[in-house]
C-alpha cells in the first residue's frame, strides 16, 4: 500500500517553472495536479505577475480558488475575480528608489504594474518587456508610469545583467522597497517586506494551511522566500544557482515536466 503524500499545499511559480517556454501548460504537468487535487492537495498559483496578466492561466488550470500574485502584493479570487488582499508601493518611494539606482548605474528604464484587477501594465521609452506576449501600454515619458496606484516596479539596464542591477539596487535602495530578480529581464522593486513567502502564507491561513503541509516549486531568486517558508522546495533544473543552492531537491526543467516528476512520485 502506497503511503499518503505529506503534502496539503503546492505551491507553483509559472514563468520557467510551470510553464513551457511559449507560455503554454503541457497535458503532463495538468494531469500530475490534477491527480494531486484528488488526493486532496490544494495548487496554488504563487507568481510575480499581478492579477490581470494570470487570468487567462487560471482559466487553463480550472482553478476557482486562491492565487497569489504580484511578488505576494496581491491575493487573488479567481472565481470571483476579485482581490481579497493587495498592498501598494509609495509612487513617491518608487522614484526615489529609482533615483538611487540611476545615481550609480546611469539610466535604467522601467514599468509598472497598476494594482486591481484590471490595472494596466505601463512602459516608459526604451523598456522592453521580458514576456512578449504580455499586453503593455507604452506611455510617452516616466511621469505618466505614476497616474494610478501600482503594486510594483520593473527594471532593465542596457549593459549590467540582471544580477548586477538586482545587487546594486539592493544596496542603495535600503527600506525603499524590496529588490528582487523574477526572471531574465526582470528586477523589481516591490513593497518593502512583500515577498512570495508573505503573500504565501496569508493564502495558506486562508485555507487553513501550514507550511509543514506545503511543497514549493520555483526557478528564480524571488522564489527563495516561499522555499524558506515551505516544508519542502524543488528547484527546476533551468533555475538560478542561487535558487539551487537553497532547494531541497532539483527536478527536470520547465520544458520537460519537472512538476510532473515530482508530483507523479508524491501522488503515485
Amino acid at each position: 500500500m502506497v503511503a499518503p503524500s505529506p503534502y496539503s499545499l503546492i505551491a507553483t511559480d509559472l514563468d520557467g517553472t510551470l510553464l513551457r517556454g511559449d507560455d503554454t501548460l503541457s497535458e503532463r504537468s495538468l494531469a500530475a495536479l490534477a491527480r494531486a487535487g484528488r488526493a486532496g492537495a490544494r495548487h496554488l498559483v504563487v507568481t510575480g505577475r499581478p492579477a490581470p496578466r494570470v487570468r487567462p492561466l487560471l482559466d487553463d488550470l480550472g482553478c476557482t480558488g486562491l492565487a497569489v500574485c504580484g511578488q505576494g502584493a496581491q491575493l487573488y479570487d479567481a472565481g470571483a475575480d476579485r482581490l481579497l488582499w493587495s498592498v501598494t508601493l509609495d509612487r513617491e518611494l518608487a522614484e526615489t528608489a529609482l533615483g538611487k539606482i540611476e545615481a550609480e548605474v546611469g539610466q535604467v528604464y522601467a514599468a509598472v504594474d497598476q494594482d486591481g484587477v484590471d490595472g494596466l501594465t505601463l512602459i516608459e521609452p526604451g523598456y522592453l518587456m521580458p514576456h512578449p506576449t504580455l499586453p503593455a501600454l507604452r506611455v510617452d515619458r516616466r511621469d505618466d508610469l505614476w497616474c494610478a496606484p501600482i503594486s510594483k516596479v520593473l527594471l532593465r539596464h542596457h549593459t549590467l545583467s540582471d544580477d548586477e542591477l538586482a545587487t546594486t539596487a539592493r544596496s542603495v535602495v535600503g527600506s525603499l522597497a524590496t529588490v528582487t530578480m523574477s526572471g531574465p529581464g526582470t528586477v523589481e522593486l516591490q513593497p518593502c517586506g512583500v515577498t512570495k513567502a508573505t503573500g504565501l502564507a496569508l493564502a495558506a491561513d486562508q485555507l487553513g494551511l501550514s507550511p509543514q503541509q506545503a511543497l514549493a516549486f520555483g526557478d528564480m531568486p524571488n522564489d527563495i522566500p516561499m522555499f524558506d517558508w515551505a516544508s519542502y522546495g524543488v528547484a527546476m533544473a533551468n533555475a538560478h544557482p542561487e535558487l539551487k543552492a537553497v532547494a531541497d531537491e532539483i527536478t527536470l526543467s520547465n520544458e520537460d515536466d519537472g512538476i510532473a516528476v515530482v508530483l507523479e512520485r508524491l501522488f503515485p
